[in-house]
């Protein structure tokens, strides 16, 4: 491109861009901080503009709080599409909810510049709080298919968090909808895994094992359903990292030192990580 092109392009470009501030000028109708309540939004962290620690700290978590809440939905949209037979659907959902994972996984490395010193400078402002206390992350765990009802205790406080999450945890999971979607394909699920108490916890089912391993062991039969179990071992896999992540941040930043709200910290961090949502998926790949 010799320089006279450069220079038109310049001067076009300029033009566009006029065009463009002046299209704004004039524009009416909701601005872009209206649409997205830009002021509400940023008003919900008063008080802190004198300490960007905990700034760093609210805006992760107000935001981690915001993209459980869009992975929940997505959730219950893959669930149902598997209980009428869409596994299409349902597979592009989920898609979706591990490209959300993957965000959610990378933001702890910005927490993880945080010292203990940094934490200390406005824990006290905390009071009484507790991640444990998250309703987002509870009906994250319930409807991907971890159901415990000594989890609703934390949220006692609050009746409709609490109202809502015994709602959830009473409902069909994800996995719960997997293993209808294979027995509708033809391989059959035992009865008491489809009809059940939904609020009961999951636990190992040889029956489930076995269909699972029908599917592995004829992949190219069952290749919705292979391609399936594969994606709902993905999203275990990336939640553990998830948690994986949390552990060793809130380790690095308080140690061993009990957590706010009197949680146990990294102690329930670290057993958490041994919580399986889908015990016969990993389990059939031992055998293959």
């Amino acid at each position: 491109m010799n320089s006279t092109d450069k220079n038109e392009r310049i001067e076009q470009g300029s033009s566009d861009f006029k065009e463009v501030l002046d299209a704004q000028a004039n524009t009416k109708g909701k601005t872009y901080s209206d649409f997205l309540k830009l002021d509400e939004l940023l008003a919900l962290q008063p008080g802190l503009e004198d300490n960007s620690e905990s700034l760093l700290f609210f805006t992760l978590h107000q935001t981690k709080e915001l993209w459980m809440r869009v992975m929940y939905v997505e959730t219950l949209n893959a669930r149902d599409n598997l209980f009428e037979g869409k596994v299409g659907p349902a597979l592009k959902i989920l898609a979706r909810i591990r490209s959300i994972q993957q965000i959610m996984i990378e933001s702890w490395s910005g927490l993880a510049t945080m010292t203990p010193v940094d934490y200390l400078s406005f824990r006290d402002k905390l009071g009484s709080s507790s991640g444990f206390q998250s309703p987002g992350y509870r009906k994250l765990e319930f409807i991907l298919g971890q159901k415990e009802k000594r989890f609703l205790i934390p949220h006692e406080k609050s009746p409709h968090h609490h109202s809502e999450l015994k709602e959830i945890l009473s409902q069909p999971s994800l996995y719960d909808s997997a293993l209808h979607y294979l027995n509708r394909a033809g391989i059959l699920i035992p009865k008491d895994r489809l009809e059940r108490n939904w609020a009961e916890e999951y636990t190992f089912s040889q029956g489930v094992y076995d269909a699972w391993k029908t599917v592995y062991e004829d992949t190219e039969t069952y290749f919705n359903e292979y391609h399936l179990a594969e994606v709902l071992v993905d999203i275990e896999y990336d939640f553990q990292l998830w948690r994986f992540k949390h552990f060793k941040t809130v380790e690095r930043i308080i140690g061993n030192k009990t957590g706010t709200g009197g949680s146990s910290g990294v102690q329930y961090l670290k057993l958490a990580i041994d919580r399986y949502f889908y015990p016969e998926l990993w389990e059939v790949r031992g055998v293959l």
